[in-house]
This record gives structure tokens, C-alpha cells and sequence, in this order.
């Protein structure tokens, strides 16, 4: 028996909400390029830091229009909860400085010409012990911070006693799952929850949260409530003071919540703010879309894609398929289906995933995770009777 333990945060945490600022922001340059004819053109590399009272935008980009990046700065903070000073926090009154500068010519050299945007390793990883393919510990952390925000957002709808303000944007979710000796998910055995409040919410808080977020969580997943499950709501007592104020918020900050909950290995590089042309996102993605497809064609009950670039080489220099003993096929021959049917390019990634399409909104990725969310082209599973 081994625990395995994942983390998700709300759209509300510092670091998220600088992941969400800088995917606005992409998603604004990929918009008004694509309404120019010149979205292949656009190149973004934007970094956003979040302190009290105050936001720093700084990063790379080539564009054929123009942005206003503080609107959008400011639209996002308070989509995400931050609209009055009593939260400490608000996107109508702090002060936005813009540092963005042209990207790089002697990067653009190698990337126009269809290379990679960087160098590094990316992996891809997928499970069948969930419906989504993803590890069940992070599955039931994102469900949590997903619910978080929903009562946030329409307090009313869930108790009559909850004002706006009393459930605030900042929350972190912690799960431990027990695994059996064959790999497998068993019990929930602890619970950590940490919920942003209002004053005079407190002593009402442990409340709400075992109530209106982890029970209902808990019944879509009541197979593994086997025993007793460990709870820590609020375990340092009071959580008043959260968001910017309490803690500064940096871009890339949560690329563990991004991805698999240390259920995999990263890589190392995040993924917002960065157009498709970064192999950090897109090789990724692409590595994701593979895995799934593995799992889905009953090639392999769990399986992880590593894909590895040099900057300005359009194909992978290395690709690797990992089964764990799962595989119903050979692993070699998986690579061989894999590579025979897909152009890991940076253009063939964009084009077999449509990373370009003006209707995908890269702020989405931001909010819960990049993976498991069906609406994310990358999630697809069309092609697995083709790999079968």
C-alpha cells in the first residue's frame, strides 16, 4: 500500500491568478492578430508578479496591433473575485506597471523557419483510473477548488446564511489517496482545505466547507470513502488575509497543479502566457493528447510521453514511451504507431490540436488545471482506434 498526494489551488491564489493574467493577455495578442489575418505571426512570452496593491506585466512579444494590456490586467483580477479594497485585494484600484519589449530577432530566426521556441524535455501522462484519464488524487483536489469558486461566485444558491464576502477568491486543496499493491486507488484517507474568509465568517467556516464543498465532492467519488478520511479545514485557524496581499503571486509558480499532482514528471517549464510556438505548452499538450490515446486504445492502462526539443529543430530530437508493466502491446511498438501517424513539429502540434483557433481561450487552462478538461482539444480520444 503506498498514499499518493495531489494539490489544486483556486482561480483566486496568487500564483493562478498570475498564470490567468498572463493567458489573458495571450489570448488578447492570438485575438486581435487573428482578426488582422496574422496570428501565425504572434509570438508571446509574458510573466506577470502580484503583490499587495500592485501588478508587474513583463515579458516578449511580436504583434501587428495593439493590446491594453492594463484593462486587461484589471478585467481578470476582478473575474476572479478581487473587487472590493475589504478583500485586500482589488482590480479596480491597484496600480499596473506594463514592461513588455519586442521578442528576441535571433530567437525569431529559428522559430519562423518552423523551429522549436526552446530547447527542453516535456512530458505527457495519462491514467485509466479515471474517467479524465487523470491521477483520482488530483482529480478530487480540482473538484474541491472547482466547488470553492462556485459558491463564491452564487453564495445564495447554496445557504442562506452566506453573504457575498464571506467565502473569498484564495482557497488550496490538498488529497491523499491510499493506492493498493497493484497501483490502483483504494480510499480517500486525508482531506486538506484551506478557505479564504471574512471576519465575521469564521467561526462559520469549517462549517460551509464540509458541507457546501467536500460532502458534495465526496458523493461523486463515494467508492473510495472507505473508513475514516482525516480533515484539515483551515488547520492554521484563520484565514482572513489570502490572495496578493498575503502572499505574492508569480506565473509558473503551480506547474505541479498544471499538470499530474507529482503523479508524473515535469519537465520544468510552465505554460502560461506562452504562444504555441513554446514546446513548454504545446510539446506538452501534444505529449498529453498522445498518452490519452494510448490509455484510451487499451494499449496501456497508465502511460507517460516524453518528448525532448533542441531551439530552431522542428522534430523532436527524442521520444520516449513509459507503460510501467501496463502495456498490452510492446512499448516499442507504441512509439513506432505514435511517430508513423504524428508530426511533432511545433507547426504539426499546432495544426493536429488547432492551438490557433481563435475560439480556444488559453485563460480556461489556467483556472483548474490543463488536463482533464474535455473542452481542451488536447483531451480528445477520436484517434485511439486508429493507434488500436
Amino acid at each position: 500500500m503506498k498514499i499518493y498526494t495531489s494539490e489544486s489551488v483556486s482561480v483566486g491564489h496568487p500564483d493562478k491568478l498570475a498564470d490567468q493574467i498572463s493567458d489573458a493577455l495571450l489570448d488578447a495578442f492570438l485575438q486581435q492578430d487573428h482578426a488582422l489575418g496574422k496570428s501565425g505571426g504572434t509570438r508571446v512570452a509574458v510573466e506577470t508578479l502580484l503583490t499587495r496593491g500592485a501588478v508587474i506585466v513583463a515579458g516578449e512579444v511580436r504583434t501587428e496591433g495593439y493590446v491594453d494590456v492594463a484593462s486587461i490586467v484589471r478585467d481578470t483580477i476582478t473575474q476572479a473575485g478581487y473587487t472590493k479594497t475589504d478583500y485586500g485585494f482589488d482590480g479596480n484600484t491597484c496600480g499596473v506597471l506594463v514592461a513588455i519589449q519586442p521578442q528576441s530577432a535571433h530567437i525569431a530566426q529559428g522559430v519562423d523557419t518552423g523551429g522549436a521556441g526552446d530547447q527542453g524535455m516535456m512530458f505527457g501522462y495519462a491514467t485509466n483510473e479515471t474517467p479524465e484519464g487523470m491521477p483520482l488524487p488530483l482529480a478530487i483536489a480540482h473538484a474541491l477548488t472547482r466547488r470553492s469558486a462556485e459558491i463564491r461566485k452564487d453564495p445564495k444558491s447554496f445557504d442562506a446564511q452566506i453573504e457575498e464576502g464571506d467565502i473569498r477568491p484564495d482557497a488550496k486543496s490538498q488529497v491523499s489517496v491510499e493506492y493498493d499493491d497493484n497501483g490502483r486507488p483504494s480510499r480517500i484517507q486525508t482531506i486538506v482545505l484551506s478557505q479564504q474568509h471574512s471576519a465575521r465568517y469564521e467561526k462559520k467556516v469549517h462549517e460551509v466547507v464540509h458541507e457546501h464543498i467536500i460532502k458534495p465532492v465526496l458523493d461523486r467519488y463515494s467508492e473510495y470513502v472507505n473508513g475514516e478520511i482525516q480533515y484539515h479545514v483551515n488547520p492554521t485557524g484563520t484565514f482572513e488575509i489570502g490572495g496578493p496581499q498575503g502572499d505574492t503571486g508569480v506565473t509558473g509558480r503551480k506547474i505541479i497543479v498544471d499538470t499530474y499532482g507529482g503523479m508524473a514528471p515535469h519537465g520544468g517549464g510552465a505554460f502560461s502566457g506562452k504562444d504555441p510556438t513554446k514546446v513548454d505548452r504545446s510539446a506538452a499538450y501534444i505529449a498529453r493528447f498522445l498518452a490519452k490515446n494510448v490509455v484510451a486504445a487499451g494499449l496501456a492502462q497508465r502511460c507517460v510521453i516524453q518528448l525532448a526539443y533542441a531551439i530552431g529543430v522542428a522534430q523532436p530530437v527524442a521520444i520516449n514511451v513509459e507503460t510501467f508493466g501496463t502495456e498490452t502491446i510492446p512499448a516499442a511498438e507504441i512509439e513506432k504507431r505514435l511517430r508513423a501517424k504524428f508530426d511533432l513539429s511545433p507547426k504539426g502540434i499546432i495544426d493536429t490540436l488547432g492551438l490557433l483557433n481563435p475560439d480556444l481561450r488559453y485563460i480556461e487552462t489556467a483556472k483548474n488545471g490543463h488536463f482533464g478538461n474535455s473542452a481542451f482539444p488536447w483531451e480528445n480520444t477520436a484517434v485511439s482506434a486508429e493507434l488500436r
